[in-house]
């Protein structure tokens, strides 16, 4: 390969913050940037899952580090930034991925159950990016990722906080790439689909389903195939890199075609 385009696509020098990366999309796109040379700090309340992570991208040859971050606290998400500064001296990007999923309808969803959803997907999002983006106009840009779904873009059923929560994080992608732009702060997101991870499979067991079956049906879709977590974490990479340096406010689905 050209090694021009092995440079667009290395992370090397690059300092990122991935959320909810103790297992999952979080963990698979914390090792897949670590493997481009960025170095990572995984953010999670998980503490023994964080860790591991860390481990995982130290066993590689990596660069990481663990700081427990419940994204819901403006405190938390602060002293995240602040240690990542203190630690490696700049943060170039961010990755905005906790989430949860709770599956039920607008009426047997209760009141704690949507501000739990809105303010780890939503509120998070915003917290860390407010803390983020002032270092990142200190050193030239960054890009900031956003993890949003196939639910940002239409409805889904049983999932009315999730849905809400997702929607409104890829609006707010949108609003904050015209912010930030002028910052070279670009901002995406990436809209997963059925991805195989311990949230799907608890989706599953809220929902009182056969898991095989579940996952069966989760299948069913242009690519006969449910989703990894390293389909996203590739995703993000691009929007990480180089290689897309003059694109923002926009989104990559990843869903192997099941909203086509």
């Amino acid at each position: 390969m050209n090694p021009s385009l092995n440079r667009l696509l290395s992370l090397d020098g690059k300092v990122a913050l991935i959320t909810g990366a103790s297992s999952g999309i979080g963990r698979g796109t914390a090792k897949r940037l670590a493997e481009a040379g960025a170095t990572v700090m995984v953010l999670d309340i998980n503490e023994n899952g964080g860790q591991e992570t860390v481990q995982e991208i130290l066993n590689h040859g990596g660069n990481a580090a663990f700081q427990r971050c419940d994204v819901r606290s403006e405190a938390d998400c602060k002293g995240a930034v602040e240690e990542a500064i203190k630690r490696f001296g700049r943060v170039d990007i961010l990755f905005n991925n906790a989430g949860v999923a709770i599956r039920k309808t607008a009426v047997e969803l209760e009141e704690q159950e949507w501000d739990l959803a809105l303010d780890v997907m939503l509120k998070g999002a915003y917290l860390l990016t407010r803390h983020v983006v002032p270092h990142m106009i200190k050193t030239g840009g960054g890009s900031i990722i956003n993890t949003g779904s196939g639910w940002s873009l239409k409805g889904g059923g049983q999932a009315v906080s999730y849905c809400a929560a997702k929607g409104g994080l890829w609006n707010m992608t949108r609003a904050m790439a015209i912010d930030f732009g002028k910052h070279k702060i670009r901002v995406n997101a990436v809209c997963p689909g059925d991805i195989d991870t311990p949230m799907l499979r608890g989706e599953c067991a809220q929902l009182g389903e056969d898991e095989t079956k579940f996952m069966e049906e989760a299948a069913t879709r242009p690519i006969h195939r449910v989703g990894t977590p390293e389909d996203v974490a590739n995703a993000v990479l691009f929007l990480a890199s180089d290689m897309s340096t003059w694109i923002t406010g926009t989104h990559i689905v990843v869903d192997g075609g099941g909203i086509a």
